[in-house]
């Protein structure tokens, strides 16, 4: 549970900005931030950094886009070590808009791709290498891409790229302890010179324990966001995270204030967390694009049609 090479990224801001596209106030993500900080976080993600010739700043919130200007007003004066992270995807952003580290509040850029598009992100993992920033390639939507692809994959990101840690995400929610660890141990096995992460979702309430799972087998680089929020289901809790590290660098007291003053609240305004529709979409493995579309209709809880729907879409 002690390990000095563990870091701890919180994504609260980021994934949590996919149930409501990114429309925090500054108040709310100063929250988070100050609070993240006190309680010893290495990272905060704060959002996407997107075209807005892609997005509309019309139809998403200031995280959608994560201009620097923005995140200034956000760390303004408080004295901190939680270094800053933002996230791109692939084909969703212009490398000419990323100013160089020197630059920039911002510390590391998180590159989102799929295995297809792992050449592309290689490329961009390379350009922000060198332009000062550290770096990492999340690898989504594994529980579905696992052939040997994901091999060719890892073998060209350990031979043609600058990167630093390579993230394993759970996109679906639905894998168990025993991939996880298969997973950890193949990743590890081919990036020699790397570290790996684990990103989960909490579609099956396994977030929490597989990153456990991940951390056993000397995943180092773990995310999660405060109150498990996040897209859906949501993600693994910072604060059962940060109760589960024995490192004395971390604090928990700010994060449960943090709770309930912001969280207990925001609850009742948008939805989160384990719920059945995401569940059945973890247990089958598929994204739950489906059951978020379920959520906003009087049809939300009609557990079985749904369930019998996705097992059979030819049903009416």
């Amino acid at each position: 549970m002690y390990r000095p090479q563990i870091k701890v990224l919180d994504c609260t801001v980021r994934d949590g900005g996919l149930i409501n596209n990114h429309d925090f106030d500054h108040r709310f993500v100063r929250d988070v931030f100050q609070a993240v900080s006190a309680a010893g976080v290495d990272y905060m993600e704060m959002g996407y950094k997107n075209s807005k010739d892609l997005f509309s700043p019309k139809e998403y919130g200031l995280w959608k886009f994560c201009d620097d200007e923005e995140i200034k007003k956000i760390i303004d004066g408080i004295e901190t070590e939680t270094k800053i992270s933002i996230m791109v995807d692939v084909g969703r952003v212009e490398l000419d808009d990323i100013r160089p580290k020197a630059e920039s509040p911002v510390d590391m850029i998180r590159v989102a791709s799929y295995v297809k598009d792992i050449d592309k992100a290689i490329y961009m993992v390379n350009h922000f290498a060198e332009k000062g920033y550290e770096t990492t390639i999340n690898v989504m939507a594994i529980s579905v891409d696992q052939g040997p692809e994901l091999d060719e994959a890892l073998h060209q990101i350990e031979e043609e790229s600058k990167v630093q840690v390579v993230y394993i995400v759970d996109s679906f929610g639905a894998l168990y302890q025993e991939p996880v660890e298969y997973l950890v141990k193949r990743f590890k096995t081919i990036l020699k010179s790397r570290e790996v992460g684990f990103h989960g979702h909490n579609a099956q309430q396994l977030a929490f324990s597989n990153t456990i799972e991940a951390i056993i087998h000397d995943a180092n680089y773990l995310d999660a966001t405060v109150y498990g929020i996040g897209r859906g289901s949501g993600n693994c809790p910072l604060e059962l995270l940060i109760g589960f590290l024995k490192n004395p660098k971390f604090d928990i007291r700010p994060l449960l204030d943090l709770i309930s003053n912001d969280f207990i609240p925001l609850r009742e305004k948008i939805e989160w967390g384990y719920i059945i529709p995401y569940a059945i979409s973890g247990m089958l493995n598929v994204h739950p694009k489906a059951a978020m579309t379920l959520r906003k209709t009087d049809k939300k809880e009609s557990y079985r049609a749904f369930f019998e729907n996705l097992m059979n879409p030819d049903l009416e």
